[in-house]
């Protein structure tokens, strides 16, 4: 393949990525590193570390937009990204000692996780329970959802067990090159109380600083392929932009499926190619 042609499809498969990363709050990483690996022949490490600098991009596209609408819960954000960054970099540490088969193994179980987190029945969210901190902190909130027409408060609580699964979260982000919001985004809405609109906002404006901090990590270990790297993150950038305009309106459920469907098929593919 020519480098031409190359760029145009990491490009082409990067904006898909984007665009569903987006609208699911889960960043594109959880698609282009398995396209990467899979589909382009990239080792798993430099495919990490170009999906790395597309979480920024990501973050970059759409945060802005669901900031700007006034969906993200910017407080509760920044005091659970004070957990994800110690995990993201506890996890791109940990990236240069795993080895390229388990790197696989982790991400396949990974990828299947989040297949059954979309798959399984919606589950009733737990009732809501006094959180001194929360109401410390003023984390509670509210937002104008257009598809409703209608203004919706929510009251934010469990913020301990948020910043636990934020430092996991930020562990699997470091080493998989992953967003982390296939964690934060279930325990966010079920657990803490919020809406599924701002859980995907919130999760958005979040995954841009913790990829920064494993970032400069992989960085500094010369992971980071620009040729590579730049069509990716050009390509999830586009995506994430279009993604955060149409996240508004529209309802996921086709949305959904596609996506599953794409996730449980590189989930297998890694975990074969890992126990090979």
């Amino acid at each position: 393949m020519s480098p031409l042609a190359f760029t145009l499809v990491v490009w082409g498969i990067s904006y898909v990525a984007g665009l569903l990363g987006s609208l699911m709050g889960v960043g594109g990483g959880i698609i282009v590193v398995p396209a990467l690996t899979l589909l382009m022949g990239v080792s798993i490490q430099k495919a990490i570390a170009a999906s790395i600098i597309s979480v920024i991009a990501t973050s970059s596209g759409a945060a802005s937009s669901y900031v700007s609408e006034r969906i993200t819960n910017m407080r509760l954000g920044m005091v659970l990204e004070v957990a994800t960054v110690a995990g993201a970099l506890t996890g791109a540490c940990l990236a240069a000692v795993v080895s390229g088969r388990w790197l696989y193994v982790t991400f396949a179980v990974v990828l299947f996780y989040t297949v059954w987190t979309m798959v399984r029945p919606r589950g009733h969210r737990i009732e809501p329970a006094p959180d001194p901190l929360a109401d410390r902190l003023r984390l509670h909130g509210s937002y104008l959802d257009r598809s409703l027409g209608k203004r919706v408060g929510y009251t934010v609580s469990r913020t301990k067990l948020g910043l636990a699964v934020s430092y996991v979260a930020g562990v699997a982000s470091g080493l998989l090159g992953i967003g982390g919001g296939v964690l934060k985004v279930p325990v966010m809405n079920l657990a803490m109380g919020l809406p599924i609109k701002v859980c995907t906002a919130t999760s958005n404006f979040m995954i841009g600083v913790t990829a920064a901090t494993s970032a400069a990590v992989y960085l500094m270990r010369g992971e980071v392929l620009p040729f590579v790297a730049a069509p990716v993150a050009v390509g999830v950038l586009l995506g994430a932009r279009t993604g955060a305009r149409l996240m508004g309106g529209i309802k996921s459920g086709v949305i959904r499926m596609i996506f599953v469907a794409v996730l449980a098929v590189s989930a297998a593919q890694m975990l074969l190619k890992g126990l090979r």
